[in-house]
């Protein structure tokens, strides 16, 4: 159940952090997100920080929030 909660707060910071200009500014906007799933979800705050964060900075790296102009 751990994980299905921790998908689900990926799944919500992933589109978020699309938004943003670079990787520092979508690792802040994901810790944010994640903290604030976490704790909306009764988990550990920092941990859903922690996987926010790494979210965001690494979504464009993998592909999945890159903007096409």
């Amino acid at each position: 159940m751990q994980i299905l909660k921790y998908g689900a707060i990926l799944a919500l910071v992933v589109p978020l952090a699309g938004c943003l200009e670079n990787d520092t500014e979508r690792a802040l906007a994901g810790a944010a997100a994640g903290a604030v799933v976490a704790d909306a979800t009764e988990n550990d705050v920092v941990t859903g920080a922690v996987i926010g964060a790494g979210a965001g900075a690494f979504c464009d790296d993998l592909g999945l929030c890159r903007r096409t102009y």
